[in-house]
């Protein structure tokens, strides 16, 4: 019995990062299949992230989150892009702990225009920017104990941060 196909790039980082927006670009690149947990957790329940935090609440969520984590984690072989707050979880981070992971760093003014003030995330609701900024201190040490890499996009389009991310773990994209 061969072992299960494991990611062969995580991304994390917060919201407005370009976590799937760059994801998508490597898995093309790489030609592998792209999965977003945040979607797979939407996929999976037919609820939007936003509704199922209102609907259910947060640590609902956060279990359905960990479970397509596990699910991915061990046996997804494709580029896995992971919601801004699934590295919150002790069990997330254990196993992203053998898989090459990139942090996507991006400074706040970015995040804003990437997210927007008036998206449906739930967390960053009320008072985006301070919220923004409270989840970066709570979440910044937990990406950085993840990471094998960390990519910044500040002043970077989609297409080069992911040449960044390809140089930060020595790949080389397929020629074309």
């Amino acid at each position: 019995m061969t072992a299960p196909a494991t990611p062969a790039v995580v991304l994390v980082g917060p919201p407005g990062s370009g976590k799937s927006t760059v994801g998508r670009l490597l898995a093309e690149r790489l030609g592998l299949p792209f999965q977003d947990t945040d979607t797979a957790v939407e996929q999976l329940t037919g609820k939007s992230v936003a509704d199922l935090f209102v609907e259910e609440g947060e640590p609902h969520f956060r279990r359905l989150e960990r479970n397509v984590v596990r699910a991915a984690a061990t046996g997804f072989p494709g580029v896995l892009a992971l919601g801004g707050g699934a590295v919150m979880a002790e069990e997330s981070r254990a196993l992203l702990g053998p898989l090459p992971v990139v942090f996507l760093e991006v400074p706040l003014g970015d995040a804003v225009k990437r997210v927007g003030l008036d998206a449906p995330r739930p967390l960053l609701a009320v008072n985006p920017r301070a919220r923004w900024r409270e989840l970066m201190e709570a979440r910044r040490p937990l990406y950085l104990e993840v990471a094998t890499a960390v990519v910044a996009t500040e002043g970077r389009t989609p297409e080069q941060v992911a040449d960044a991310v390809l140089e930060a773990l020595e790949w080389k994209a397929p020629h074309v």
